[in-house]
């Protein structure tokens, strides 16, 4: 049996950043309270400034530009490519990270997870035509940056979001075939969590 939850963006709770230097509007979790405790973590964070990273030891991180030029960050002295709008990137928790705006704020969406409890992928979908997919994962994040969007399965509706709204699907771990439109195109990030 497929249960659905609708995380609605205007709900999404305010959150320090653990370094102090801003916040963070949280969508989603599996558990624990806070900044620790988790095993996956979804969020929003609205950078104005360059700046350090908050450091999350012993998770990965994958984090997307959703808003404005873009960011190069610079990983344990290493820098990062460029990255633009919806150009994923992952990085340890456990790294020193710093960010330098590429041209003025920013808004970004973040995955951080602990490893040793998940498998985890992440991908950007183009929705400017209707997508399918097929999973067996039995968590599925599906989180919408754009407006309309509608998940099917079988020919049915199962749920329609708004821009910045998430979807948690918790299935029966078996393969199962979606597929997504939205009128106004845009795009959106599919999330598969593995228990290990």
């Amino acid at each position: 049996m497929t249960q659905i939850q609708h995380f609605k963006a205007a709900d999404y709770p305010r959150m320090p950043w653990k370094n102090g230097a801003g916040s963070t509007l949280e969508i989603a979790r599996d558990a624990g309270a806070g900044l620790d405790g988790f095993g996956w973590r979804l969020s929003i964070a609205d950078v104005g400034a360059d700046g350090g990273f908050s450091a999350f030891t012993g998770y990965q991180r994958i984090i997307t530009v959703l808003e404005g030029e873009g960011m190069q960050l610079t990983v344990d002295g290493e820098k990062s490519r460029p990255l633009r709008q919806l150009d994923a990137f992952a990085f340890s928790g456990d790294s020193e990270v710093d960010c330098r705006l590429l041209g003025g704020a920013i808004r970004d969406f973040n995955l951080i997870y602990s490893p040793v409890r998940y498998r985890a992928r992440l991908q950007w979908l183009s929705l400017e035509q209707p997508q399918r997919f097929f999973s067996s994962a039995a968590t599925l994040l599906l989180f919408s940056a754009a407006q309309g969007l509608e998940l099917r399965r079988g020919g049915a509706s199962l749920a329609e979001v708004g821009r910045y709204d998430c979807l948690r699907i918790e299935g029966e771990a078996e393969l199962a075939a979606f597929e997504l439109r939205a009128e106004a195109g845009g795009a959106c990030c599919l999330i598969e969590l593995l228990p290990r």
